[in-house]
């Protein structure tokens, strides 16, 4: 029942700040809506009660589909994320004002709804379903609220995800008609009858609409326009929540059900991966522009990621479980202090700012612990995760891991540059007469370092929940 609430929630909350016409009262709303699911979320991670967490009922009984939702450990994981990020991302955000706000956080609301879908679903047409649920209104966010070249890039984002959804529906729909029952139940597809030619055609047409939504070399050039055009509330929940959808869709459905054909091809996906993670890294390092740095820096996080599933080590599996998480929190916290300096001294250029540490303390502060759990600082939450995919990708080719691990040197480079160039040195005239960051973002900065700091050094909670499911999916893979 709980994964059930965790998605009427936010659609019921989405529908009735429709019919609130004042923008304070549709973000004090939108701010209870997004407390009351994380709360939701809080009781079905600490909950072991079966019957509680998991809902099953008919939906369409002549097509074998079910209205089929659980929450194991990795789903407990991803939506607490989900349901931890938007009440951050509205209190970062409380004084940014938008053209019908009502309309805005009903479709952030939506999304929401869409991703926890995804995260929870049992069943293959209705993780289809909600993996386009979260699509569409993520389009209208961008399209309605977005940068002065918001239509191009919205349309370059809908290209990208409507060719991935069609590939995926088609390979969704092939194994469908190769389950013993004709289900579209997991389990049914884990048991899918695929020969060895069908499995490596049905596995591409299944990667590739992941690999597009996490997004992997070369599949990654819609992101950083994307990302630069959107309201960063928006950007939030796509870097932060929605790339975790490709990367989660990898180990819930692509190498269960297609085991030998994930094997067969994993020397070819980690060096595409390595190779994004370096080339994301390299351009980060040339960049001028904050937002564009970060999501440069989001690729190759994931790239790692995507290196580690494909390595196939229990050990990297697990590492990628807690990253997903932990690098939602961190890219979150990365875009708030974006947001904050452009708000108020309306630029994003390095190139333009400078001496900010002496006007703005606390947001130097708490920036810089954020810049540090970025690169993975020891005693910060992406150190764990980061250490166990690489020493799952060691484990797989020493090399390869040696040179992905250059990435590590790349991201401090790009990090430290972007805390020099913004907070120190002497100020320029932008930064002469800027002010400290307002209390709503340091709030919002002040939970997310708090879990920075507690995850980073004690992360067997994070451990706890997802050893399940690496041995889990580890054991499907031959």
């Amino acid at each position: 029942m709980i994964a059930l609430l965790l998605i009427l929630v936010p659609v019921t909350g989405g529908l009735i700040t429709l019919s609130i016409k004042n923008e304070n009262s549709v973000k004090g709303f939108s701010l209870l809506v997004a407390i009351v699911t994380l709360i939701l979320a809080l009781v079905g991670v600490f909950s072991n009660n079966a019957t509680l967490l998991n809902y099953d009922a008919s939906w369409m009984p002549d097509l074998g589909s079910r209205i089929s939702f659980g929450l194991d450990g990795m789903s407990k994981m991803l939506a607490l994320l989900t349901a931890v990020s938007l009440p951050i991302i509205i209190t970062a955000t409380y004084k940014n004002t938008y053209a019908n706000a009502g309309k805005f956080y009903s479709l952030m609301f939506l999304c929401q709804a869409g991703m926890l879908g995804v995260f929870l679903s049992m069943d293959a047409l209705l993780f289809y379903f909600f993996w386009e649920l979260a699509l569409i209104p993520a389009y209208f966010l961008c399209s309605i609220w977005g940068g002065e070249k918001r239509i191009q890039v919205t349309f370059k984002f809908f290209v990208y995800t409507f060719v991935g959804s069609l590939l995926m529906l088609v390979s969704i729909l092939f194994i469908y008609f190769k389950t013993p029952d004709h289900s579209f139940a997991l389990q049914s597809f884990y048991h899918a009858k695929l020969t060895a030619t069908q499995s490596q055609w049905m596995f591409w047409l299944f990667f590739i609409a992941l690999a597009i939504k996490m997004p992997i070399f070369p599949f990654h050039t819609w992101q950083p326009d994307t990302y630069e055009q959107a309201p960063t509330a928006v950007t939030m929940l796509l870097s932060g929540v929605m790339v975790k959808m490709g990367v989660f869709a990898v180990i819930r459905w692509l190498l269960p059900i297609f085991p030998d054909a994930s094997q067969s091809s994993s020397s070819f996906i980690i060096t595409l991966s390595v190779i994004g993670m370096l080339y994301a890294s390299l351009i980060a390092i040339k960049q001028d522009d904050i937002k564009r740095l970060i999501a440069y820096s989001s690729i190759a996080h994931m790239g790692l990621m995507c290196a580690a599933l494909f390595a196939n080590q229990q050990v990297g599996i697990q590492g990628v479980l807690i990253q997903m998480f932990n690098h939602g929190i961190n890219i979150i916290g990365l875009w708030i202090v974006a947001d904050a300096i452009e708000k108020q001294l309306g630029t994003r250029k390095f190139s333009e700012l400078g001496g900010l540490a002496q006007k703005a303390p606390t947001l130097a502060i708490l920036f810089a612990v954020m810049c540090l759990a970025n690169v993975a600082l020891p005693l910060t939450n992406a150190f764990v995760g980061e250490f166990l995919m690489f020493n799952g990708l060691f484990r797989y080719n020493p090399i390869m891991a040696g040179i992905a691990g250059i990435s590590i040197i790349l991201a401090a480079v790009y990090t430290l540059n972007m805390i020099q160039k913004i907070f120190y040195g002497n100020t320029v005239a932008i930064t002469e007469n800027a002010r400290d960051s307002s209390f709503n973002v340091n709030a919002a900065l002040v939970i997310l370092v708090i879990v920075v700091i507690v995850l980073g050094i004690y992360p067997q909670p994070m451990i706890n929940l997802t050893q399940s499911n690496a041995n889990l999916f580890i054991t499907k893979i031959p």
